[in-house]
């Protein structure tokens, strides 16, 4: 989640001069969030992207036109507000200098802290120049494409880097995700905790790259499905091929704090996420906790891993009739619940 200072500086580069806001045709939003910066810009003509479900529905809710993820039309304005991981914002300036129209515009933004003036380097390594401006301690720089210029060598580079790709035995994942380059040491645990007699209709809540599921097929044979909830639309590709050799499961592009469903599973698994964006949010993983009770049938049982120091005991004990630690080892806790509370 980006703070109001990074919209500031991206609006700034417009209200000055300094980009030109097109008279005509539309204007491309890569990874927009909702706010209230975007009213500043022409809303008929304005169309957002976003593969992370809360954020691309939030957009909807509000009245913005918004393309399926992962796709990049040929606008004389493309506006981007660079992901974390370095790879995935290389792929990502390169699909949108690869889709631009001649003489077309990318303008991102990042705060200092985030390392802006890197960002910019990658951006100027593949499109040959780029300018900026500095304010509110952010930096927004742009490059006008000119094709003679482009790293064309570099630009099919990075978008192959971006594919999904085999990380560990069957396990296949891309950058951007959660623990993108190895399997999570939590979600090891909690694999490992699993009991092989675990049985019925399971979930995941915030899948990743499927790797619990994974291992509960694998190596639990009384379970008759499994059905994978992942936000980040990224994700999926890489779960369909890290479950290519299982036929019992199904996964949905979904916000597991709202589309969990009610009653639906004999057990959930999760490791659930407790970042916003950049920002800490222990309550993201509480709101998993509250969903998955709502989605568990009256006997069901949630499994859970989590770094030891989240605050997940109490909403635990607000859902659930029973919970315990079953271990705490190399700073996680995995903990188990069972029978949710239904409100009379």
């Amino acid at each position: 989640m980006f703070d109001t200072a990074v919209y500031e500086t991206l609006m700034l580069a417009l209200d000055d001069g300094a980009v030109t806001l097109p008279d005509e045709g539309p204007i491309l939003f890569l990874r927009a969030e909702l706010s209230p910066h975007l009213a500043r810009l022409p809303k008929e003509r304005l169309v957002c992207q976003n593969s992370f479900k809360p954020d691309h529905e939030a957009l909807k809710a509000a009245g913005f036109d918004v393309l399926p993820p992962e796709t990049f039309p040929a606008t004389q304005l493309t506006l981007l507000l660079p992901p974390r991981q370095k790879d995935e914002t290389r792929a990502l300036f390169a699909r949108a200098l690869r889709d631009a129209p001649e003489g077309g515009v990318i303008l991102a933004c990042l705060p200092n802290t985030l390392g802006s003036k890197t960002i910019e380097k990658l951006l100027r390594e593949i499109a040959g120049e780029t300018e900026a401006l500095s304010k509110n301690k952010c930096r927004a720089f742009w490059t006008v494409k000119n094709s003679s210029q482009i790293n064309t060598n570099l630009m099919e580079e990075w978008i192959a880097r971006d594919a999904p790709q085999e990380m560990e035995a069957g396990v296949w994942s891309r950058p951007g995700l959660f623990s993108w380059n190895r399997i999570d040491a939590g979600s090891e645990l909690l694999a490992d905790s699993v009991p092989e007699n675990i049985r019925g209709r399971g979930a995941d809540f915030g899948a990743g790259q499927g790797f619990l599921s994974r291992e509960i097929l694998q190596h639990c044979r009384h379970v008759e499905h499994m059905t994978l909830l992942e936000a980040e639309y990224r994700a999926l590709p890489c779960i369909a091929q890290t479950l290519s050799g299982f036929e019992n499961w199904d996964m949905k592009w979904a916000d597991a704090t709202k589309e969990g469903g009610s009653t639906l599973y004999d057990f959930i698994v999760m490791n659930p996420p407790f970042h916003v964006g950049r920002a800490d949010a222990a309550s993201l993983g509480q709101d998993f906790i509250r969903s998955a009770a709502k989605a568990l049938r009256g006997s069901g049982q949630l499994w859970l891993v989590a770094n030891r120091h989240l605050p997940y005991e109490e909403v635990l004990g607000e859902c659930f009739k029973t919970f315990e630690m079953l271990e705490d080892s190399g700073g996680y806790k995995i903990l188990r619940a069972e029978k949710p509370k239904r409100k009379r």
